[in-house]
């Protein structure tokens, strides 16, 4: 499972208190913590309205689900309209990740890690020839090395 990283903005008119940031956040991080996800602690109340934004570390790999859950615990813990920010996901070098990748290009393949004696694996990815029409190779071999710190290399069949 894949941990994303969820950022809702809470107070983008700059309305609340400090008092009701900080309330707000021993909310947030209530409802989060009873799923198992996990509010970073942030001192809203010192940043520029534009930038009052939580962010919650969540497991999932759909990113709308993702962003609806955190948007409605952001409705319930702060008295203002949430509004939904940038998701990134935390990449832990895994084959997870690296079919992640895969799925945010709207692919699917399959992925053979090699360990090395240097301490370093390879992953060799096997795509669809048809795939690489759409999606330069470039593109999604920078992703998977990036996304999984390995040696990438990228096979393709019929």
């Amino acid at each position: 499972m894949r941990t994303a990283v969820v950022r809702i903005g809470v107070d983008p008119a700059g309305l609340l208190t400090a008092d009701q940031l900080a309330c707000g956040m021993t909310e947030l991080a209530r409802l989060a913590g009873g799923v198992g996800a996990e509010v970073i602690d942030s001192n809203l109340a010192g940043l520029p309205a534009k930038r009052r934004e939580v962010e919650i570390l969540m497991t999932g790999s759909d990113p709308q689900e993702l962003q609806r859950v955190a948007a409605k615990w952001c409705a319930k813990a702060f008295p203002t309209e949430p509004v939904i920010g940038v998701l990134t996901f935390v990449s832990h070098g895994t084959d997870d990740d690296a079919h992640g990748v895969l799925a945010g290009f709207g692919l699917t393949g399959v992925i053979e890690r090699t360990p090395t004696g240097d301490g370093w694996d390879i992953i060799t990815v096997t795509l669809r020839r048809a795939d690489l029409l759409r999606i330069p190779e470039s593109r999604i071999h920078t992703a998977l090395e990036a996304s999984t710190n390995c040696e990438v290399r990228i096979v393709t069949e019929e």
